[in-house]
């Protein structure tokens, strides 16, 4: 039965059965970004190494949990040393224009902003750092994905690119995993099913004096008339709009449509998703309309109980026996 968990999360985790989950999705809080005023929460370690480290700890107890086959699927974001000339830095001195944006009695304020080995104004790293430190964990690092925000926000800074990336890292705890290829498979476009039934031209690269083929297989053209292939495997690269699901009090909430994939690929229907930074509850929204069990860890019991509200209007529209939002228990509270 799927259930929702309020507690710290390698805690919570301790409690969870070894090899008993199918696949994990999960973004955890970004360093340095806000304070959700939970004693014990992540993201607000005094340096990144040490919330590299926690964070690793968490990963260790979601390997634990998975069975041998599983994933995990981590959408994790960067941050960057201060400048001291920033917003946030200005409303800390009183005397930025947009101070009253900030919070005073904010957590945020406490973490510095530069550390040894990093320089004002860099970026720090954060998910190649993190990805490094699980692999050194004994997870098998198979995959970066690019998440290309389509309508990312703007940025005031003039000295460097606006950002509108972040990273989905495909871990496995195994050298062999379940993922269905089949299931998350993209339509070919037309003007790639042309050029397939198009051929290779005589004049191309791969062939060489008297046409005979220098590398690949020689069809005959007869082959590509006949080409008939509707699908080809999902890239990695995914272009998907940010969330458009608003929740008082949360305001990092990774898309449905962002995880869908992860889903589909890592699950079959009727298995179960695990997701220790629950937050909003998209995992679980998503997990249970394409018919899939749900475990949820979150430190902030109002966003558990503002989750299972939101999970528990949701209707599968897969096969499966899901009874999300129906188990919601308080634990290490």
């Amino acid at each position: 039965m799927s259930e929702i968990l309020v507690g710290n999360a390698v805690e919570v985790l301790k409690e969870i059965p070894a090899d008993s989950v199918d696949m994990c999705v999960t973004s955890p809080p970004y360093y340095g970004l806000r304070d959700y005023g939970e004693k014990g929460q992540y993201g607000i370690e005094h340096t990144p190494q040490e919330y590299i480290d926690h964070l690793t700890s968490v990963f260790h107890e979601v390997k634990r949990v998975l069975k041998p086959d599983g994933t995990l699927w981590l959408n994790i974001g960067d941050s960057y040393a201060g400048s001291g000339k920033g917003p946030m830095s200005k409303a800390m001195a009183g005397n930025g224009k947009n101070n009253k944006l900030y919070q005073k009695d904010s957590r945020i304020y406490e973490v510095p902003k530069v550390w040894d080995g990093i320089k004002p104004k860099d970026l720090i790293g954060i998910p190649w750092l993190l990805a490094f430190a699980l692999r050194a964990d004994g997870w098998y690092l198979r995959s970066d994905i690019i998440w290309h925000k389509l309508n990312c926000l703007p940025e005031s800074t003039k000295d460097r690119p606006t950002k509108c990336h972040e990273y989905i890292f495909l871990l496995s705890k195994s050298p062999k995993y379940y993922y269905d290829y089949k299931a998350i498979q993209e339509p070919l476009k037309e003007v790639s099913k042309a050029r397939y039934k198009r051929g290779r031209s005589d004049n191309s690269k791969y062939y060489g004096k008297g046409n005979e083929l220098l590398q690949g297989i020689n069809r005959p053209h007869d082959d590509y008339l006949r080409f008939d292939q509707q699908y080809r495997r999902k890239r990695d690269v995914w272009e998907v709009s940010t969330n458009s699901y608003k929740m008082d009090e949360h305001f990092a909430m990774y898309p449905e449509k962002l995880i869908e994939p992860c889903i589909l690929a890592g699950s079959r229907i009727g298995g179960t998703v695990l997701d220790p930074f629950f937050g909003s509850g998209t995992t679980g929204a998503a997990a249970k309309r394409l018919g899939r069990e749900y475990i949820g860890i979150d430190i902030n019991a109002r966003y558990c109980e503002k989750a299972w509200q939101r999970i528990a209007g949701i209707a599968p529209q897969m096969g499966g026996n899901s009874a999300a939002g129906a188990g919601k228990r308080d634990v290490c509270q």
